[in-house]
């Protein structure tokens, strides 16, 4: 397939040739047949991409303020390279895609292969989207039109939320592409309408669609415009659609309604309010959130769970559907805001007119290309100069990754290659992001079908970088196909998963590495050292300041992230019974109690380990703390001395003879020494990095753990 993808650091937009997705449960596969480019998103976007890195940090305080802190805690070379990955990841542009079903995933129903579908699908020729987010387009309206079906639900889900009745009079305050079809649509309510804007042209179309208007070009007020409109009284409502740093659209709109006159943002704007203005009048002031609830709920939209009609009358599936059999009756009519019409292969002169035609509205894209060529599901990004791999102890470690998500392409996948590995395959559920990064890092291929790449006798080392619902079944596969596998953690998620994997592995004999690189630290290894001269036991405290996320989270999903003991905390479970250098015998695990102020999640919690040495340690994992307080802090208490390592970038020795300090320039938490002990034993034939029975003893530990806080109510 091909899709369109943006540079943020460079503001250049790119037709990419990528592995097709597949249909996943809960999904619909499509076969894009038109596209509609957003002028003013995309626009925004397309902006800020070409902006210098001064201007663009002016149009993100908040994310300065974060790049700040991070260097604070993070040290200023950890946080530089992380903002270059950041602006360095392509995004796809696109959210109003028509196509026809091609296949139907796992639990969809009312969507058969063939349908003419509208989607929030992205700019590609093939996309796969969740079934909340396909609405099928009656016969009466063609694919042009029902094209424009997500922008205009944009518009319809700001007019609900201003709730207009028959008769008000409303002003639309900023008629690009978006406030053109909320015209219609409130003219459509029985209302009648003001459009206001500095574009003449834009202007007459909203005449055309039955507004009166208001030219901020030629010098017209548009606050006395709107009294004059509402007859003297003021206006009812005023739907807020223009995009301006400015909070004059925001002022003006108070000034021009009556007492308890409603204002809806749908655009953007500056939000610098007049007490005054609203207080005086009782005004009500609402955000509209893109295209009608459900947005952004993983419930609604991932999962596939409806709201009830009978409690949510207009969710964002239903505006989609309204706004379409509003298309089949003639009441809202797309063909004027037509503008310019490409063909998908000619996307980047697409987006030079956007960036080039601030008159330009829609901005419509073809796709005319064959449609079986689209669904190839391997991509070559280089040549294959190795026609196969070698399996079993001294065999040179040709890797396939599985997973190209932020951690594999930021950490993981650079370890593997500084170490030396020959970086066979990337796959990606999605196709995309395999590309992507495989170029960058180098893989001969990109693709989007796991499966191919465990059963491919050209790779004998398979690295599992997912989602954790999906790690225990990939090692399985991957090590009853005879290949060494390296798994991001967790390793399994159930004792019965990690059941599982200790038959494959000890069937199949080959290396199996879980990523604890903190063992691999340099100032945990020296750690290591000077604790391995102490004869008793030790004392450890370990702070893991987490930070918060919402309770929502994939991965606070018991199914599907293991929630964020499972998930993370197990690093320091593993890197405790790494330095205590003895079997845990003992766990006991205490979460915060339940009280209205916390959300009730497992990632406020203390775990205690008992070692078969004596030794004991406490590790406090903690979403409750203070973002500038250090992320990570190690405390040993032993033989009359204490260790403390300071989020990996100072250690430090009190009282402890022979060693005082080892401060390092830059954070390292030992990724790269991680991969290439792995690699390096994949190679040699070696002793695994960490012996496979502490692997499994860490994971047992970890879920017994989570279980002991689950059953805590």
């Amino acid at each position: 397939m091909k899709q369109i993808l943006q540079d943020l650091s460079s503001g250049k937009t790119e037709l990419v040739e990528a592995p097709a997705p597949r249909a996943r449960a809960g999904h619909v596969l499509i076969d894009t047949a038109t596209s509609l480019i957003s002028t003013g998103t995309e626009r925004m976007l397309v902006d800020f991409g070409r902006a210098g890195l001064v201007a663009k940090a002016r149009q993100q305080p908040e994310k300065v303020a974060q790049v700040l802190q991070k260097a604070r805690t993070d040290g200023l070379l950890t946080t530089v390279e992380a903002v270059r990955s950041k602006l360095g990841q392509p995004i796809p542009l696109g959210y109003c895609n028509v196509g026809r079903v091609r296949e139907a995933g796992a639990g969809v129903e009312g969507f058969t292969p063939g349908d003419r579908v509208v989607s929030n699908g992205a700019h590609a020729d093939v996309v796969c989207v969740p079934r909340n987010l396909v609405a099928r387009i009656p016969d009466a309206v063609d694919d042009e039109a029902a094209a424009f079906t997500v922008v205009a639900s944009i518009g319809l889900q700001g007019i609900r939320l201003a709730e207009p009745t028959l008769g008000e009079a409303f002003v639309v305050s900023g008629v690009g592409l978006i406030g053109l079809l909320t015209v219609q649509l409130l003219r459509a309510h029985g209302c009648r309408v003001l459009a206001v804007d500095f574009d003449a042209g834009k202007l007459a179309l909203a005449r055309r669609f039955g507004a009166e208007t208001c030219d901020l070009s030629a010098g017209e007020d548009p606050v006395a415009a709107g009294m004059a409109f509402s007859r003297g009284v003021g206006v009812d409502g005023v739907i807020v659609t223009a995009s301006t740093k400015s909070s004059d659209p925001i002022s003006q709109a108070a000034r021009m309604c009556r007492k308890r006159g409603r204002i809806v943002l749908v655009g953007v704007t500056g939000l610098e309010l007049n007490r005054a203005e609203f207080y005086e009048k009782e005004l009500s002031f609402q955000v509209s959130c893109s295209y009608g609830p459900g947005r952004y709920d993983p419930d609604y939209e991932d999962r596939g769970h409806d709201y009830p009609v009978g409690f949510v009358r207009w969710t964002q599936q239903r505006n989609f559907v309204a706004v379409l059999d509003m298309l089949a009756d003639g009441r809202l009519d797309t063909r004027p805001l037509v503008t310019h019409r490409h063909s998908f292969e000619d996307a980047p002169a697409a987006y030079e007119t956007l960036a080039s035609d601030k008159s330009a509205l829609g901005i419509v894209l073809t796709y005319g290309h064959d449609v079986e060529a689209r669904h190839s599901a391997t991509v070559a990004l280089r040549s294959a100069d190795v026609p196969g791999a070698r399996t079993g102890e001294g065999a040179r470690p040709v890797v396939g990754f599985i997973g190209a998500g932020n951690y594999a392409s930021r950490m993981l996948i650079p370890a593997f290659r500084a170490a030396g590995a020959d970086l066979h395959t990337l796959a990606s559920s999605g196709g995309t992001s395999g590309v992507v990064h495989g170029r960058r890092a180098g893989f001969r291929n990109a693709t989007s079908d796991a499966g191919a790449l465990i059963a491919d006798p050209a790779v004998n080392t398979v690295a599992i970088v997912t989602r954790h619902d999906t790690h225990a079944r990939f090692t399985k596969e991957a090590l009853k196909a005879g290949k060494h596998v390296f798994v991001e953690k967790p390793l399994a998620l159930t004792l019965e998963e990690l059941d599982e994997i200790k038959a494959a592995h000890a069937e199949s004999g080959a290396q199996l590495m879980v990523g604890f690189n903190r063992r691999f630290a340099p100032q945990v290894v020296t750690m290591k050292r000077l604790l391995n001269a102490v004869r008793e036991p030790k004392a450890f405290v370990m702070v893991m300041n987490a930070g918060a996320i919402p309770a929502d989270h994939w991965t606070q999903d018991p199914d599907v992230g293991g929630g964020r003991i499972i998930g993370e905390a197990c690093h320091y479970i593993d890197l405790m019974r790494h330095l205590a250098g003895a079997a845990i015998v003992s766990v006991e695990a205490r979460r915060m109690g339940d009280n209205d102020a916390v959300a009730v999640t497992e990632d406020k919690a203390s775990l205690t380990l008992g070692f078969a040495d004596g030794s004991f340690g406490t590790i406090h994992y903690l979403a409750n703390g203070g973002a500038s307080f250090p992320k990570e802090r190690v405390e040993v208490f032993a033989a009359g001395g204490t260790l403390q390592l300071d989020n990996f970038l100072k250690l430090r020795g009190f009282g402890w003879p022979g060693f005082r300090k080892q401060a390092l320039w830059r954070q390292d938490k030992g990724q790269k020494d991680c991969a290439a002990a792995f690699l390096k034993a994949v190679e040699t034939g070696g002793p695994a990095p960490i012996p496979t029975s502490e692997l499994f003893e860490v994971a047992r530990v970890t879920i017994e753990a989570a279980g002991m806080l689950r059953s805590q109510v």
